[in-house]
């Protein structure tokens, strides 16, 4: 089959390509300007900015954690002990807690935040009995 006008050639996409652009337009309703009404700049603006939102996850969580490590790290300056000593003293003594409610405990309820460093403590001074011992 030969075509002799080009206008042929072309496929009618009907409403399928009108779905997948209103996909696009409301997620790029918030842009200013042409950003939010010219396709071919919001399809590009929108995948950035989906871009920075994927990487935004993860330094979000990483902001998290060393809140978190600074909160637990506040708490223990009181009770002579430091972050790692604390966390391994807890380990030991099979205490499964994270570092959210951990830093929860530090901030609002220090009495037991307290036992808590007690016990890691504890853990840490029988270590170093252990070892005294074997020399």
């Amino acid at each position: 089959m030969v075509f002799l006008t080009a206008l042929r050639l072309t496929r009618a996409r009907g409403p399928d390509e009108w779905w997948r652009k209103r996909k696009v337009f409301k997620l790029a309703a918030f842009f200013y300007g042409r950003r939010r009404n010219c396709y071919s700049l919001a399809i590009r603006s929108l995948h950035r900015a989906l871009v920075y939102a994927t990487k935004s996850r993860a330094l979000k969580k990483m902001d998290l954690i060393e809140l978190w490590k600074q909160r637990i790290s506040g708490g223990l300056e009181s009770h002579g002990l430091e972050y790692w000593q604390f966390m391994d003293g807890l380990h030991k003594s099979n205490i499964q807690l994270n570092r959210k409610v951990l830093a929860d405990l530090a901030a609002f309820e220090p009495a037991t935040f307290e036992s808590l460093s007690k016990i890691a403590l504890d853990v840490k001074e029988a270590e170093n009995d252990e070892n005294s011992n074997k020399n």
